[in-house]
C-alpha cells in the first residue's frame, strides 16, 4: 500500500452501487487504488457503473440465494482476491404502522437488510477472509437506535444489521475487521420525499447545518477499510450531521419525522 489509507492492490465489493451512497462508496474506494466489483438490480446501470471506476460487476439481487456466490466466484476469478465487502443494498419497505405490515414484506425486508450481508460474508469468509484477513462494513442507519413514524420495519431490520455487525466482529476476530456506518439523512432519491422541498428546514435542524451527501458516507467507509482503522472492530460510525444530539441544539421539532408522518409511502429501494 502507498500509504496508511491507500487501498491499492485490495479488491472491494460494493453491492447497492449504481445509485446513491453505494456508488459514491465504489468511486471513493476505487480512488482510493483498490479494484471493484459493483452490484445492483439494473443491469445496464451495473455496466455503466463498473466501466466508469474500471471495474467488474454483476447484475442481481442480493435477496436472491445464489447471488453472493457468484458474486464471490467472479471475483475471485476476474482478480483473485477479496479485501473488502461493503453491504449497502438494503430496501426501506414495508412502510407503514407495524400492526398493518404484511408477513411477507417483512420478511423481503430482512431477506435483504440482513440475511443477504450474512450470506455475502459467508461466501467471502469461506473463499478468502478466513486465510487471508480484510474488513468488512455494513451500511445501518443512525434510526436503528431510536423509533421513528412509519419506519418500524427498516429501523428494525436495520437494528438487527447493526448487532449482525458486532457479532460477526466478535466472530472473525482478528483477521477480519467488521464494523458498520449509519448515516443520518442523505441527499440520495430514496430519501428525496424528506428533503425536497423544504431542504432548507430540515438542514436548520441539525447540528452541521446541512443534510448529508453520500460523500460523507463514503469518506467514512474507507476509512474503515484502510490500515488507518486496523485497531477498530465491532464500532458503529455515525454519521448523522448530529442528527443524535440535535435536541441540545434547537428546540424545534424533528423535520424529518414530521414529513415521515405525512407520506403515505416510501420510494422503494
Amino acid at each position: 500500500m502507498s500509504s496508511s489509507s491507500g487501498l491499492a492492490g485490495r479488491t472491494a465489493v460494493v453491492t447497492g452501487a449504481t445509485r446513491g451512497i453505494g456508488r459514491a462508496v465504489a468511486r471513493e474506494l476505487a480512488a482510493a487504488g483498490a479494484r471493484v466489483c459493483v452490484t445492483g438490480r439494473d443491469a445496464d446501470a451495473v455496466r455503466r457503473t463498473a466501466a466508469e471506476l474500471g471495474g467488474i460487476g454483476l447484475a442481481g439481487s442480493v435477496a436472491d440465494p445464489g447471488h453472493p456466490l457468484e458474486l464471490t466466484e467472479l471475483v475471485l476469478r476476474e482478480y483473485g482476491r477479496i479485501d473488502v465487502v461493503v453491504n449497502n443494498a438494503a430496501t426501506n419497505q414495508p412502510y407503514g404502522p407495524l400492526m398493518a405490515v404484511d408477513p411477507e414484506a417483512w420478511r423481503a425486508a430482512f431477506a435483504v437488510n440482513v440475511e443477504a450481508p450474512l450470506r455475502l460474508v459467508q461466501c467471502a469468509w469461506h473463499a478468502w477472509l478466513r486465510e487471508h484477513g480484510g474488513a468488512v462494513v455494513n451500511i445501518c442507519t443512525e434510526g436503528a437506535e431510536h423509533v421513528g413514524p412509519h419506519v418500524g420495519a427498516y429501523g428494525t431490520s436495520k437494528a438487527a444489521l447493526l448487532h449482525l455487525t458486532r457479532q460477526l466482529a466478535g466472530e472473525l476476530a482478528p483477521g477480519v475487521r467488521v464494523n458498520s456506518v449509519s448515516p443520518g439523512l442523505v441527499r440520495t432519491d430514496l430519501a428525496r420525499f424528506v428533503w425536497e422541498p423544504g431542504e432548507a428546514e430540515v438542514a436548520a435542524g441539525l447540528p452541521a447545518g446541512r443534510i448529508g451527501e453520500p460523500e460523507d458516507v463514503a469518506r467514512a467507509v474507507a476509512w474503515l477499510v484502510s490500515d488507518a482503522a486496523a485497531w477498530i472492530t465491532g464500532a458503529d460510525l455515525l454519521v448523522d450531521g448530529g442528527t443524535r444530539v440535535r435536541a441540545a441544539y434547537s428546540s424545534a421539532g424533528y423535520a424529518v419525522h414530521d414529513r415521515l408522518r405525512r407520506a403515505h409511502h416510501l420510494p422503494g429501494a
